[in-house]
């Protein structure tokens, strides 16, 4: 993951690796959207001699906890899933960002005290390679009394090689028991420059999601299907499902803006320099397509939310979307 800046905060890090003192327990404080994640990824990814699970965040002694709704269970486990999406795609996620990939935008967010149980139990398991056994911990201050209570002890005297990762960004909301056994860092902001790069990459993203599904439409009005079937294979390899997702919300914003050109153009809102594009495909699809096509793509989204097998649901979008405009 590319680091932008905080070259104090990596080089201490560093070197603790080469020295081989690390701190058992470390408090990174970033702003909503900072850099603290790359930092401690890189920085696991070197404590953990390069092993290439830690940049997929698979390796089984790394372990994620994060708010989720709800407290009658470790429930952060079972969106384990699109929390790694997220952070492959985007390391520069907003908390409100993370919450849209869990899906429980609207609802209060914490860390329970049986999320915290769950922690003890599984740092009461051997390390599976034998190594460091970590925790990272995002956004502490959500953490509520009884669940810091459970964990204090583990934090204050850890067996060794067991390393707690927090990330905060409210170090004053973050309870005292666990923030005066953390050694404090603070990661700077980003500077402007960084920040249009992040920017920059992430409207590459979205400007390459749109080219597919533009792909896409081309084919069908040129009644290419198999083009429109390679396009399709395309979008199911995408190797991070939150891509597909967004592929799904992005072609949904294309397909209004057709609608209302077609039905109501003084509402539709083009993007500069899209002009064109938009209005030859207002001409060129039938009036009933844009209406059932943003169905298809709901439904598509839905099937993405569910895991559902990729190869088969583009193909099968593709074949929608083919034979509402063509039979």
């Amino acid at each position: 993951m590319r680091v932008f800046g905080n070259e104090e905060v990596v080089s201490a890090l560093h070197r603790m690796v080469e020295s081989g003192h690390i701190p058992h327990a470390m408090l990174l404080n970033q702003e909503d959207g900072g850099g603290a994640f790359p930092i401690v990824m890189n920085f696991l990814n070197e404590l953990y001699g390069g092993n290439p699970r830690v940049e997929k965040l698979i390796h089984p002694d790394i372990h994620f906890v994060f708010p989720v709704a709800g407290s009658d269970k470790p429930v952060s486990l079972q969106y384990i899933a699109p929390f790694r999406e997220l952070l492959l795609s985007n390391p520069y996620f907003y908390e409100n960002e993370l919450y849209a990939a869990i899906g429980i935008e609207g609802k209060q967010s914490n860390i329970s005290v049986n999320e915290a149980r769950s922690i003890l139990e599984r740092l009461s398991l051997s390390a599976v390679e034998g190594g460091y056994r970590t925790v990272v911990v995002y956004l502490p201050e959500k953490m509520n009394v009884q669940a810091a209570n459970a964990l204090l002890k583990m934090v204050e005297e850890p067996p060794e090689k067991t390393l707690f990762i927090f990330i905060t960004q409210a170090p004053e909301k973050v309870l005292v028991t666990i923030s005066s056994r953390c050694l404090h860092m603070r990661i700077q902001p980003l500077s402007l420059e960084a920040e249009a790069e992040v920017h920059a990459r992430e409207a590459a993203g979205v400007a390459a999601l749109q080219d597919l599904f533009h792909d896409i439409l081309d084919a069908i009005v040129a009644r290419d299907f198999l083009k429109a079937l390679e396009t399709g294979e395309a979008v199911s390899d995408l190797k991070v499902r939150e891509q597909q997702k967004n592929f799904c919300k992005l072609a949904g914003e294309d397909l209004r803006r057709i609608f209302l050109l077609q039905k109501m153009p003084q509402l539709a809102r083009i993007p500069e320099g899209t002009e064109d594009y938009y209005a030859r495909m207002a001409r060129s699809l039938k009036p009933t397509f844009a209406r059932r096509a943003l169905a298809v793509m709901d439904r598509s989204l839905l099937l993405v939310e569910r895991n559902v097998n990729q190869k088969i649901l583009f193909t099968d979008m593709v074949n929608q979307l083919y034979t509402i405009q063509n039979v």
